[in-house]
């Protein structure tokens, strides 16, 4: 039972590396983005990726959506945007003296908010119950939405001008939150031989479809957790909340620590890191190795933090160190 499990992991992992060698032939480098989002994707999850401009977001987020045989529309946010402008509005058929729904273009499988923190809160909160309950309501009718539906959004930091800062409420509804880096010299070298030319090539082939989809989130359930590696996720976000119990000095620096939610996620999406890697078992550097992009936007430091300029990934680096690995 266990060895075929674990068959069956690795050729689930295969369709999985196809997807990320046809990625890896248009964007360079950024295997840690690319990865997440197929993460992602096998939890039913939505990604908040954060970066400045020009360091490939938008290319992972639509090549991604191309090597998958689905449905993908691009909203760019802006100050003028309003929230019948995603989900759609009620349009007076003259015909029939009747008022009609028009959908909008958040009925697809893959949304790319690009550049989210453009649009006033308004219009960012319009994305709340598509993102949480998977329906959007036009008038008095209630719409589901396809399956799979991911919203992959794209913001720049807080900093840049004329951004606004997402709500709380909205951000914690994203499962990973994704901060993008410069390249390194070797792989900006190569970014300039692929992409400095007017018609550079970027045509990839389709590896899976939304069936697949589905049947890897299914898999991702039977992925094996040890009852320890479960007690190490709740005492890795009950160290966010009660520090002093865990002999961590930062009870002053954190406002509020990780709800619920993030120890659903981060069970989730250790099972899917793993399946990533062909093992059909978490360990627990399965763990950590998604805990400071599951919890970045979970832990709210305090003011004190960011007078002494902490941050939260340094926050739960102290607490990955502190509590006790199975």
């Amino acid at each position: 039972m266990v060895e075929a499990l674990s068959e069956r992991a690795v050729k689930k992992s295969e369709l999985l590396q196809a997807v990320k060698r046809e990625i890896g032939r248009i964007v360079v480098g950024q295997e840690k983005l690319i990865e997440r989002l197929l993460v992602a994707l096998l939890c039913n999850g939505h990604v908040l990726i954060e970066g400045v401009p020009g360091l490939a977001k938008t290319l992972s987020v639509t090549t991604l959506s191309r090597t998958i045989r689905a449905g993908f529309r691009r909203i760019q946010f802006t100050p003028d945007l309003l929230p019948a402008d995603l989900t759609g509005t009620l349009v007076f058929n003259q015909k029939t003296g009747e008022f009609v729904p028009k959908r909008g273009p958040i009925f697809t499988n893959i949304i790319l908010a690009d550049e989210i923190n453009r649009a006033p809160a308004k219009v960012q909160s319009a994305l709340l119950e598509a993102m949480q309950e998977r329906q959007v309501t036009i008038g008095d009718s209630t719409h589901l939405l396809d399956d799979p539906f991911m919203v992959l959004a794209t913001q720049n930091p807080i900093e840049q001008e004329g951004t606004y800062p997402l709500p709380e409420a909205q951000t914690d509804r994203f499962m990973l939150k994704l901060k993008v880096t410069y390249p390194t010299k070797g792989e900006e070298l190569e970014i300039l031989r692929r992409m400095a030319r007017n018609h550079p090539d970027l045509d990839v082939s389709e590896v899976m479809g939304p069936e697949d989809i589905r049947e890897l989130r299914v898999f991702v359930d039977a992925i094996y957790m040890d009852p320890k590696i479960e007690e190490y996720i709740v005492n890795l976000v009950d160290a966010s909340r009660s520090p002093e119990s865990w002999n961590l000095p930062i009870r002053n620096l954190i406002q509020y620590g990780a709800s619920p939610r993030a120890t659903i996620y981060l069970t989730l999406t250790a099972k899917a890191h793993a399946l990533l890697h062909g093992r059909s078992y978490v360990t627990p550097l399965d763990v950590k190795s998604m805990a400071v992009d599951v919890l970045r936007h979970r832990i709210i430091v305090s003011y004190e933090a960011e007078a002494e300029g902490k941050t939260s990934e340094e926050l739960i680096g102290q607490i990955l160190d502190s509590v006790e690995v199975p």
